[in-house]
């Protein structure tokens, strides 16, 4: 889904080339019928099954964005010469970087593109959110990411994020503490990359985000055009990228490259 951080946060669907926008159906009975086709989300061939969101598998095989180093950024191997696509990777991972504190099923730790942010953010359902390292890659996130991970969690509880019931956190007072506990820890960072790879965000401003949610789910039940070809419901929400029916909640993100019929 493609988001705009309004409050509360805008969702549109892209169809066919058009942004079908979603907050207004709120309340309302909202329509999706696979149509029976999906394309790869990077060659538009049609396949049978989708890989990690979207992709054939001959692509998750040869395309950087869909190397190990996407979900594990702190073994990029771009400096090694060895990286599937140079000039994606130059453009992607060897950019500027930030390393954040988020709270959405409770305190996390992210990393995410700096030119990513707040996007980054909604997608994984923030109800808060903060800077806390600027970096000059993904490697280098991925490590700084790995040492504060030692003290808070760096995953996304999604049926909790989805409850309605993340308390709220002052991400600051809870990143003075966090800062002093993992400081020793940046050693073997700055003597690797330099005093200048860790860029400490000297006064960092709490984001806060609002849902369009009406009401939220007492029991989460999962959709899935996998198993059903018709998904038809009340929408009561939108929240990360799950749209919120009255009947269960439908990842519109694991369901990248699926031709759906949209009847509203």
């Amino acid at each position: 889904m493609v988001v705009e951080a309004t409050l509360p946060v805008s969702y549109s669907l892209p169809l066919n080339n058009l942004l079908f926008p979603l907050n207004d159906l709120l309340g309302k009975t909202l329509k999706l019928k696979f149509m029976q086709q999906i394309h790869c989300v990077a060659c538009k061939k049609p396949i049978k099954k989708s890989y990690q969101d979207g992709y054939c598998f001959p692509c998750t095989q040869t395309l950087a964005q869909s190397d190990i180093c996407i979900i594990k950024p702190e073994r990029c191997h771009f400096h090694l010469g060895t990286c599937r696509e140079p000039d994606w990777g130059q453009h992607h991972c060897m950019a500027p970087h930030i390393v954040y504190l988020a709270n959405a099923s409770g305190i996390k730790v992210g990393i995410t593109r700096k030119t990513n942010i707040p996007t980054r953010w909604i997608d994984q359902g923030a109800i808060s959110a903060m800077p806390l390292y600027e970096v000059p890659n993904r490697r280098v996130s991925g490590l700084v990411e790995i040492a504060l991970a030692q003290h808070v969690p760096d995953k996304t509880n999604w049926r909790k994020m989805l409850s309605g019931q993340t308390e709220e956190i002052d991400l600051i007072s809870l990143s003075k503490n966090l800062l002093k506990e993992v400081a020793s820890k940046f050693d073997e960072i700055y003597e690797k990359f330099g005093a200048q790879a860790l860029k400490l965000i000297e006064k960092p401003v709490m984001v806060k985000l609002e849902y369009p949610v009406l009401e939220y789910p007492q029991k989460i039940t999962s959709l899935s055009f996998d198993k059903k070809e018709t998904i038809e419901g009340t929408l009561l929400g939108i929240k990360g990228q799950y749209l919120i029916f009255d009947i269960g909640v439908l990842n519109i993100r694991k369901h990248s490259g699926y031709v759906v019929a949209v009847h509203a």
